[in-house]
């Protein structure tokens, strides 16, 4: 038997305009070679729509393709599909390495969102609701987050129109210009706050990996622990893959080719310690 590569890669966002991928077949030169595949994520968008029949039909088309393609892959919750499986986080080498979506950094979900200040409400109420003596934990928490996030509607992202898109997209995430703000300190605090979070829920962990606020890196944190964005199929940063391999964890970027997307260059390399 062939030695263990597990890949793990977020925020596909497959179907939505602003995603690179048109096509589940571009991802497969991804999934080749790999003993296994983790979808950290927000795949694609199963919240509320109107059109409820291409909601279903992108699911399907989803777990048809991936269910055949003869590696074992698995998806990971995100806030826009909360609730395409039951499994929100996953560990691996012993409990040394966390992944998890992200969004249950914030206490908004989504800080640069219009409808932040109600996110936050209906999360506040959701937490108060686990049980008082902390039996819930970690799981609770996520799950929470998860019950939360299934109660808001899309917005840009169902929209088919182009350039209906491009203004619904302006109006839900940069207009007016001080949301621009929210977005930049998002990105500037999801370290910090994920290797807290880490801290906190997972101590044995010294790696966690996330996705959710689009801005791939690599931080090795005071704490010691190393935090890794693998960053997402959207513009304008672009996606890295995370690779677990015996000992090592190594991070690359995703290059296209030919309209396939390709493990690439290291980026960062770390042993198991």
């Amino acid at each position: 038997m062939g030695a263990q590569l597990i890949r793990i890669v977020s925020d596909v966002h497959y179907a939505d305009r602003s995603s690179r991928v048109r096509s589940l077949g571009q991802l497969r030169p991804l999934i080749d070679g790999a003993t296994s595949f983790v979808f950290n994520g927000d795949t694609l968008d199963t919240r509320p729509d109107r059109d409820t029949a291409r909601i279903a039909a992108m699911r399907r088309e989803v777990l048809d393709f991936f269910g055949a393609v003869g590696t074992p892959v698995s998806f990971l919750t995100g806030n826009h599909d909360p609730d395409l499986s039951s499994q929100h986080a996953l560990e691996f080498a012993q409990g040394r390495i966390l992944v998890t979506h992200g969004d249950v950094l914030f206490d908004n979900i989504v800080p640069w969102s219009k409808d932040a200040a109600s996110i936050r409400r209906k999360v506040i109420a959701a937490l108060a609701a686990l049980p008082e003596d902390g039996s819930g934990g970690f799981e609770g928490r996520l799950s929470a987050f998860r019950s939360v996030a299934a109660t808001i509607p899309q917005a840009h992202q169902s929209e088919r129109d182009p350039l209906r898109f491009a203004i619904r997209l302006a109006g839900d995430t940069v207009w007016p210009p001080h949301r621009a703000l929210s977005i930049l300190r998002a990105w500037r605090e999801a370290p910090g706050r994920a290797a807290s979070f880490t801290s906190k829920h997972r101590p044995k962990a010294r790696f966690v990996m996330i996705g959710h606020t689009h801005k791939p890196g690599v931080w090795r944190m005071p704490s010691g622990i190393v935090v890794i964005n693998t960053g997402s199929f959207c513009r304008p940063f672009g996606a890295m893959v995370a690779e677990i391999s015996g000992d090592r964890i190594r991070v690359r970027r995703v290059v296209s080719r030919r309209g396939e997307f390709h493990p690439g260059p290291s980026v960062a390399e770390f042993p198991l310690p």
